[in-house]
């Protein structure tokens, strides 16, 4: 067992040299497993958008929870459930985890952080994101994260939140 650099070695034994990797390797890893894909992720129609850590969007979806501004008969899960697809395709994106400014450039292009939306994207927004909280209503969220140009997605978030309302319909590629 290797011991800390602060306890005395005796003198009779050999110094202590760090671990040095062999000139060359033995084997070479190949991906021979079934369910190793060779190259990149697939990509396609209904495919999703892969990316590494996808699962902390949910944590930090929890944090933009009270700052959300639902109308009547809106619900602030349907807000996160709609928008969380649109996060992790921004991370995915650039080949990263999702940060929080991939929720805030979400929320923000479809009025969600606003107290009062214009009347045409709460028009789409009610059509768009009712009830997409609930099971089986996958299609719809993979339809509203589809929905935003990648054009929209590449700009830095502090540019599209400037863009929002006045450039609603560019954001969404309306």
């Amino acid at each position: 067992m290797a011991a800390p650099e602060y306890v005395p070695v005796p003198a009779a034994e050999d110094p202590r040299m760090p671990w040095t990797s062999p000139e060359y390797a033995l084997w070479q890893w190949t991906p021979d497993r079934p369910a190793e894909l060779q190259g990149r992720q697939p990509q396609g129609h209904r495919l999703g958008y892969q990316g590494p850590d996808q699962g902390y969007a949910l944590r930090l979806a929890e944090h933009f929870r009270d700052k959300l501004r639902p109308q009547p008969h809106e619900q602030g899960a349907d807000a996160v459930a709609g928008c969380l697809g649109i996060a992790l395709r921004r991370a995915s994106m650039f080949g990263r985890a999702p940060t929080v400014h991939d929720l805030t450039v979400a929320f923000t292009i479809w009025g969600w952080l606003d107290p009062s939306p214009p009347p045409e994207l709460l028009a789409q927004r009610r059509e768009r994101f009712a009830e997409v909280a609930h099971a089986g209503h996958e299609p719809e969220r993979r339809r509203i994260a589809d929905t935003v140009p990648e054009a929209t997605l590449r700009r830095p978030h502090a540019e599209v939140v400037a863009a929002y309302p006045g450039r609603w319909q560019e954001l969404l590629g309306f």
